[in-house]
């Protein structure tokens, strides 16, 4: 069996590596190295470029090197066969180690600290307890659900939305329209874990901004995004920052990546700004998943974390 390798802004050697030591009886090629596209059964990717996979007329499987798919989806040629996503404890610890992180430097006041520091002043501000601070998830999949288990734990007050109804021990849950609003409703910090799909894109906007309360323990909202950047409308989130909808940001994907030089996310003073990088798993644990799910493939067992294509994930 030959396996079609390609990792976009990757170290694509180090992948090979560790795909042919744990895979001997297979072929792994790069993109560039292939001459026989027809006896590709398996493509292994990070963000190719559009059509490139449909090069490929005996596919059987397509397995994204990441927890996200919308690139796959966008691609009007793709290959009408599975697709697969990561969904591992690595990815899901290291997201939840992020949006922890993220709530306590908001929560805490970390900004305005550094601030302090670089200017040489001695001032203590009030901090809310945790308890007082409430936070609500966009997505309950399993990220958002680790996510809210563990800011939970940590005292926060907790709650989620998803598209339908969950149910989650010790964690208030909203679903629909309706449901949104209201969470939204009584939201300090807002954590979007969701991904890009038809119904997502630009969903984080002013509207939306304009229903969070004002009046809360932090004294405004925070706008947390670790899912994916087309959800969100930068135009929008620079306007409620400046008419004080939102107080505070963390930013981990933007419309465009890299974040364009010039932005003015790059020097707002009370936004946090990171490269994607929430929940960047190890080689080791992507390569370690995706062989799994291959031999899954192989021994004709049902693979996991199969994407349905009619919802986008």
């Amino acid at each position: 069996m030959t396996i079609a390798l390609y990792t976009k802004g990757w170290n694509q050697n180090q992948w090979l590596d560790r795909f042919r030591q744990m895979l001997p009886n297979h072929v792994i090629r790069s993109f560039d190295e292939i001459d026989d596209p027809e006896n590709i059964r398996y493509a292994m990717v990070w963000k190719p470029e559009p059509g490139a996979l449909a090069l490929f007329p005996n596919l059987e499987v397509i397995f994204s090197l990441g927890a996200g798919v919308d690139f796959l989806l966008n691609d009007p040629d793709l290959p009408a066969v599975p697709v697969v996503r990561v969904v591992d404890t690595d990815l899901t610890n290291r997201m939840s180690e992020y949006v922890v992180l993220q709530c306590l430097l908001h929560h805490r006041r970390s900004l305005s600290y550094m601030r302090f520091q670089q200017a040489g002043i001695w001032m203590d501000r009030e901090d809310a307890a945790a308890k007082e601070i409430r936070v609500g998830l966009l997505g309950l999949g399993v990220l958002g659900q680790d996510a809210a288990h563990k800011l939970s734990v940590m005292g926060y007050d907790v709650m989620g939305w998803s598209r339908s109804p969950k149910t989650l021990d010790g964690i208030r849950s909203f679903a629909g329209e309706h449901g949104l609003d209201d969470m939204l409703s009584q939201t300090d910090i807002l954590v979007c874990l969701l991904p890009h799909t038809p119904e997502t894109e630009g969903m984080l906007n002013l509207d939306l901004f304009k229903k969070l309360p004002r009046d809360g323990a932090l004294g405004g909202p925070v706008l947390i995004n670790a899912g994916r950047g087309k959800v969100q409308v930068e135009r929008d989130i620079m306007e409620a920052m400046d008419e004080g909808l939102l107080i505070g940001a963390s930013l981990d994907v933007f419309e465009e990546e890299p974040l364009r030089d010039g932005s003015p996310i790059w020097s707002h003073p009370n936004i946090i700004l990171t490269p994607h990088n929430a929940a960047a798993s190890s080689a080791g644990a992507l390569t370690d998943y995706v062989v799994k799910q291959l031999k899954l493939h192989e021994s004709g067992k049902p693979m996991e974390s199969v994407v349905d294509r009619a919802v986008g994930y």
